[in-house]
């Protein structure tokens, strides 16, 4: 059953809601040809929710993620982080929200490889202009929870790719989110390190109550996420379905 407007009304009068899309499109050009990817999708994630959201390659989820992060403006639709409009705002403010209260996970890590693995997850505390020694206490700590205090010093290069996967989970919860999206996290992985970094994710939700929407392709996610309290919705044809 595709998710419907009614029945979006229904759940968010439910509880604050923290994040929503509503109507969300976004269509893309290819010379002449329009490329219709989402096509009013209507999504709303609660505080400590984990959501996962399950779809082929190609079906759309990397967009939606990133217009429910403020990567990337929708056609038509707005999105809105505790009631407030990303998309309305300054541009500087929505870069304020995605810094402290948004962590990313990406499928292909994105850490800098110029940078320590404890460099890297600190690199979100001296964006927000948090006190070094705070930033740097706060990164330690979490390298410590994701197994690789003793790697901080070594550069990305030097890392396998489960633990680069571990260091940009650190870095995402660098400022303490309310809301960490994750991008096909252990699309990169062989299966026993995608398997780890999904208990590191439920760890780190059921611990800290932190809110995850994880989009994926693959089943292992969804078996995963049964350890906890989560949501699996699934986007085909440009909609969500339940």
């Amino acid at each position: 059953m595709a998710l419907k407007e009614k029945e979006l009304e229904a759940r968010t009068g439910q509880a604050e809601v923290l994040l929503e899309g509503n109507g969300l499109h976004k269509t893309y050009r290819q010379g002449t040809r329009r490329i219709e990817v989402l096509r009013g999708i209507d999504l709303a994630v609660m505080p400590g929710e984990m959501v996962v959201i399950v779809g082929p390659s190609g079906s759309g989820k990397s967009t939606l993620l990133h217009l429910l992060g403020g990567l990337d403006r929708p056609c038509q639709g707005d999105v809105r982080f505790q009631g407030r409009d990303l998309y309305a705002l300054p541009d500087r403010d929505r870069a304020q929200i995605r810094n402290r209260a948004f962590g990313f996970v990406f499928q292909f890590y994105h850490l800098v490889p110029e940078l320590t693995a404890l460099e890297n997850v600190m690199l979100p505390g001296w964006i927000g202009g948090d006190p070094p020694k705070i930033v740097d206490g706060h990164a330690r700590r979490l390298l410590e929870q994701v197994g690789l205090g003793d790697r901080s010093s070594h550069l990305p290069n030097e890392l396998s790719g489960g633990e680069q996967q571990r260091v940009a989970i650190a870095r995402a919860l660098m400022n303490d989110p309310q809301l960490v999206f994750c991008d096909e996290p252990t699309g990169n992985l062989d299966s026993e390190s995608g398997a780890n970094i999904l208990r590191l994710l439920v760890q780190f939700h059921r611990e800290q109550k932190t809110a995850f929407l994880i989009v994926t392709h693959e089943p292992a996610v969804i078996r995963q996420g049964s350890l906890t309290d989560r949501r699996v919705l699934s986007l085909r044809d440009g909609q969500l379905w339940r």
